[in-house]
């Protein structure tokens, strides 16, 4: 990673206390929404964002932050050192944006035709900012220093991992502990939930290759039709899920494409299925990825076919730390009070390249709610949809939480 040298120490003041901390985050407030809405206007996908990275570069610049930038993908990472010797505490935003056309309708839209925050990672890397800037108010009080990772390529190119790779966890130390912050229409704005253990889902995808031998339709019995026997596969892989897997560690399989033949009149050689493989935990997915494999084949070769299945890895399973997942619990608790603070239910199948970070460092990922006023969480359009709206006041209570997180941990 490249490094430039922080700016001069800014003096520090009391540790505050969590009405404080809200407070704080709430003056904070217009420069996180500026912040959030210049990203939003301009979205940048994948592993190179610059300018993103120019962005969360401006946003630090007057800070006492040490600034690292990744040498092949535009990362950024902060380091605050505390005043006092002690351990290092990570917490992470990702930045990049969906292949989405924007429909939403707010008034600073994105200006780039095919790609949107539908995810939020815009409001993620304005709180993260904004949080750093009142840590270092009160990094004279810090026993440690803060890690802020700014990540690009979440969306599907394993950004986190590439920043691992080029020594994320060496720059200060090994983190103590972790934090990221995920926002979602689908919960009331300023809710945060979270729970231990298992809280994302693996997500692997799955294609076919149905051989057989074309033909005339109308003379099916000269060819070896490849259609029946992958639309065989589509409820045999449902069967599957149902049969060889404890409902106690689910899976979904979805097919999602299923392609084949180029007119009415001719039998196909080929046909193809394409979907994805979700499971919550190691166990199950090797276990589905076998009988993937099994089912298609046999489903093929009883209908005279072969079948070549390729399963892509994507991430892992997202897997909360118990001791660190409780504490941020309480600690949304203490700083937002009991309304706006509870433990999430169930996992939820989606996945996240954060669960790279928890596997090498105890962390939690957490969901912050922002449904859009005047709408019930589930009617209104969740996140990767092209018309999203997420409320931004919701990203005080982020701003709060993510601060109070690094300022509680490394308090003297």
């Amino acid at each position: 990673m490249n490094t430039s040298p922080p700016p001069a120490s800014a003096p520090g003041s009391i540790n505050p206390g969590p009405t404080e901390l809200v407070r704080a985050a709430r003056t904070l407030q217009p420069r996180t929404v500026a912040l959030r809405r210049a990203l939003h206007r301009h979205p940048e996908q994948g592993l190179r964002l610059p300018e993103t990275q120019s962005a969360v570069l401006r946003a630090l610049a007057d800070l006492p932050v040490q600034v690292h930038t990744g040498r092949s993908i535009s990362s950024v990472v902060g380091v605050i050192e505390g005043a006092r010797a002690g351990p290092t505490v990570l917490l992470r935003a990702d930045m990049d944006a969906l292949p989405v056309t924007e429909e939403s309708g707010v008034p600073f839209s994105s200006e780039t035709v095919g790609s949107m925050h539908a995810c939020g990672h815009d409001t993620h890397v304005a709180m993260l900012a904004s949080a750093a800037r009142l840590i270092v108010e009160h990094h004279d009080q810090l026993a440690g220093r803060v890690l802020l990772m700014f990540q690009p390529g979440e969306e599907g190119f394993h950004g986190a991992r590439y920043m691992l790779e080029e020594g994320l966890l060496e720059l200060a130390g090994t983190p103590e502990c972790a934090l990221a912050l995920h926002i979602t229409s689908s919960l009331d704005s300023g809710v945060v939930q979270t729970r231990a253990g298992t809280i994302l889902a693996s997500s692997d995808t799955l294609r076919v290759n149905v051989t057989g031998r074309g033909g005339h339709a109308g003379a099916p019995h000269t060819a070896v039709d490849p259609v029946p026997a992958a639309a065989t596969m589509v409820g045999a892989l449902q069967t599957m899920i149902t049969r060889k897997l404890t409902v106690f560690d689910p899976a979904v399989l979805t097919v999602t494409r299923i392609s084949a033949g180029t007119t009415s009149n001719i039998i196909p050689e080929t046909a193809e299925l394409e979907g994805t493989i979700r499971t919550l935990s190691e166990h199950t997915r090797v276990t589905v990825h076998e009988e993937v494999r099994r089912v298609c084949e046999h489903v093929a070769a009883a209908h005279g076919c072969t079948a070549t299945v390729v399963i892509e890895r994507g991430y892992p399973v997202t897997v909360n730390d118990d001791e660190v997942s409780w504490h941020v619990m309480e600690l949304a608790l203490r700083i937002l009070g009991k309304p706006h603070a509870g433990p999430m239910p169930t996992p939820l199948m989606g996945s996240e390249d954060f669960s790279y970070v928890l596997a090498k460092v105890p962390g939690a990922m957490a969901l912050l709610g922002a449904c859009p006023p005047r709408c019930q969480p589930e009617e209104a359009p969740a996140n990767h949809s092209n018309r999203v709206v997420f409320d931004e006041s919701a990203m005080v209570h982020g701003v709060a939480l993510y601060a109070g997180f690094a300022l509680e941990t490394l308090r003297p």
